[in-house]
């Protein structure tokens, strides 16, 4: 281990992904598969599995592995399963199916993933996730998912950004509450069958390891308070990721990184943190008094045309009475080839650029205008109303509801948006992150998108990794049960004491300022310093005050009511708590790279038109992040990337 380096962490021994077989990419998953060792169906039924979080990476993984005939216990903390995260999502889902004749393959969809990306994912995974995608399609039909049909019954499909084919089905705009549906119901009937055991408003507040395994888990029933110790013979965390740290995103209010930060605390490495998605398509921020915003989903950018004025004294006008001819239609402009369906990054960074230079939209919130246009109106006049209505309806009527404004008369107005996380917890090729038994699935691993998710490519990693992948995988860790009991190791005891002693120093603090004030503070200081751009300056700035707001929270937060009931400001206290830590790894992680790629852009390293300058030769590694201990540096180690099928080269969308 190194010295400590900028004052702020060591480094540590490489790391390496020693899971995935060597050989061609295309048999590298079937020869896992083959090589993994198997459990048979009736040892199944003596195993035990915990998995964190239901929606579709973690519903589609209980109730695959309910059916393989595993106990597993699912855990989640709202009131239903089907009221996961994974709801939210609109736009669709990809799949190299090919339907549209347009040279879709598996390997473009691999290598539009990789380039999307910016060349720093894992060729391997990457792979794995495009060569099952088709399969995912298959089987969300089977389970009755409504996609969209073209006239002849066919399977319809759109474009997303950051392709120049057609491969992403979806449901109008509610793709991600149909799929969830689709795996609900399937996990609902392993409850029913008796295989899986259904935890609601239960929220994970500790990881048991005994003997350095993932052993169980501490959770707090939300509803009466009391802390409940689950142990098991591996877990699964499915929990999300972490955009809340921001305060202000796309997120669900509830989403939080408490399981995936106590996991990291207890020693799985968190791989990649400053890689954090801003969205392009989001209702703008309408004041101070916002908790969330709300997404408009990319599919809109298939029909919908950005633009701001070419003048910046026409932005007080209505868009209406601005001519054709003093719009500024800027991604059609800088990128002909792709147009408005340029990646989700590139997208997100000129917008902020346009109101930047003072052509910004829509009514002021802290002296600034941050909005542009996306207009329909070609749309309407080439299809009609009613076809764009049946395209985008409800997202439409949710305009509009938010707004007060009607989209198919006016423009709507959209700015980014903090929507995921493409970091998480560093897994290998079976999903399996450092702590030996502790699995990590959907957007709480770092797995698949490297530094740029492609839009539809979510909802794919998490069924993919729910139903084709961790249920071929953690056999090969589970074959090496029966497990011993561990019910009375003092690990657990200690576990138990651990959370029990954090409830009752949050409760005792009984300072001035509210839990919400700190996550907001908390949240400016990571959107204005560790944003969609971020410079030396501003990291080293965001990261001592972050340490000051955190040693304040320890000191001043007031928790009321009692740890023994219902306590939303306790829940939130802990998830707070724990985004004061990760919200300065993530600085870290970003001022340590000092490369511009994907969703990180620091402001030093530009090309000359201004778009995101990679540094291969010093960059080109997973970058994984180990506890260091309570006001310890964190120890970084480097896991090379290695591109044998795909050449590494400036990203270009023009």
């Amino acid at each position: 281990m190194t010295e400590l380096i900028n004052g702020l962490y060591r480094e540590g021994e490489p790391i390496a992904d020693t899971k995935a077989p060597a050989g061609p990419l295309e048999q590298k998953w079937e020869k896992r598969k083959f090589e993994a060792k198997l459990v048979n169906p009736t040892n199944r039924r003596k195993m035990h599995v915990i998995i964190v979080g239901t929606g579709l990476a973690g519903a589609s993984a209980a109730a695959s592995l309910g059916e393989m005939g595993y106990k597993v216990s699912a855990f989640f903390y709202q009131d239903s399963a089907r009221r996961a995260h994974s709801i939210a999502a609109q736009g669709g889902i990809n799949a190299a199916k090919n339907y549209r004749n347009d040279n879709d393959s598996t390997f473009r969809l691999f290598y539009d993933t990789v380039k999307g990306g910016d060349y720093r994912a894992r060729e391997s995974n990457v792979y794995r996730l495009a060569e099952v995608s088709a399969a995912i399609i298959d089987q969300c039909v089977a389970q009755g998912v409504p996609f969209a049909r073209e006239y002849g019954g066919l399977l319809d499909n759109r474009s997303f950004g950051g392709v120049q084919v057609a491969r992403t089905f979806y449901a109008r705009g509610q793709t991600g509450q149909q799929l969830l549906i689709g795996a609900y119901q399937a996990l609902e009937r392993q409850v029913a069958a008796g295989t899986v055991t259904s935890y609601a408003r239960h929220e994970m507040v500790e990881l048991v390891l005994v003997d350095g395994k993932a052993r169980g888990i501490i959770a707090r029933d939300m509803v009466t308070g009391k802390v409940e110790t689950h142990l098991a013979d591996a877990v699964v965390l499915a929990s999300g990721g972490y955009g809340n740290v921001f305060f202000l995103s796309t997120n669900a209010m509830g989403c939080n990184a408490t399981a995936i930060w106590r996991a990291h605390r207890k020693g799985a490495y968190f791989a990649n943190p400053c890689y954090t998605q801003i969205h392009p398509t989001c209702i703008p921020q309408a004041g101070e008094y916002q908790s969330k915003l709300t997404l408009m989903s990319e599919s809109l950018r298939n029909d919908g045309r950005i633009w701001v004025p070419k003048k910046a004294e026409d932005c007080d006008k209505d868009p209406r009475q601005i001519p054709e001819e003093d719009r500024d239609y800027y991604l059609e402009r800088i990128y002909p080839a792709f147009g408005n369906l340029v990646p989700r990054d590139i997208a997100s960074r000129q917008a902020k650029n346009m109101c930047d230079e003072g052509r910004g939209v829509g009514p002021k919130v802290d002296g600034e205008r941050r909005g542009v246009y996306l207009d329909f109106s070609e749309a309407i006049g080439r299809l009609g109303q009613a076809a764009v209505a049946e395209k985008y309806g409800n997202l439409f009527d949710m305009y509009k509801q938010i707004t007060g404004e009607n989209p198919y008369e006016v423009p709507m107005r959209i700015y980014p948006a903090v929507h995921y996380t493409m970091g998480g917890l560093w897994v290998d090729y079976d999903l399996q992150s450092t702590i030996p038994g502790l699995f990590v699935t959907g957007e709480a691993n770092f797995s698949d998108h490297g530094a740029n998710r492609l839009g539809a490519s979510a909802l794919m990693q998490g069924l993919a990794d729910g139903y084709f992948v961790l249920p071929n995988t953690i056999n090969d860790y589970l074959a090496a049960g029966p497990f011993e009991d561990v019910s009375s190791a003092p690990e657990v005891a200690q576990a138990q004491k651990e959370v029990t002693d954090r409830i009752e120093t949050l409760m005792s603090i009984n300072g001035e300022r509210s839990v919400d004030s700190f996550h907001k503070e908390l949240g400016n200081i990571m959107w204005e310093k560790c944003g969609m751009e971020r410079t030396e300056e501003g990291l080293k700035e965001a990261i001592a005050e972050i340490r000051a707001l955190r040693e304040e929270f320890w000191k001043n937060v007031k928790v009321p009511g009692s740890a023994a009931d219902l306590n939303q400001s306790l829940e939130k206290a802990g998830r707070v708590a724990d985004f004061l830590e990760l919200g300065e790894l993530m600085c870290i992680d970003a001022l340590h790279r000092r490369e511009s790629c994907g969703g990180h852009f620091r402001a030093e390293s530009r090309t000359e038109e201004g778009e995101a300058l990679r540094h291969d030769d010093e960059f080109a590694y997973v970058g994984a992040w180990e506890w260091g201990g309570d006001d310890q540096a964190p120890v970084l180690h480097k896991e090379d990337l290695v591109y044998e099928f795909v050449e590494m080269k400036q990203r270009s969308y023009k």
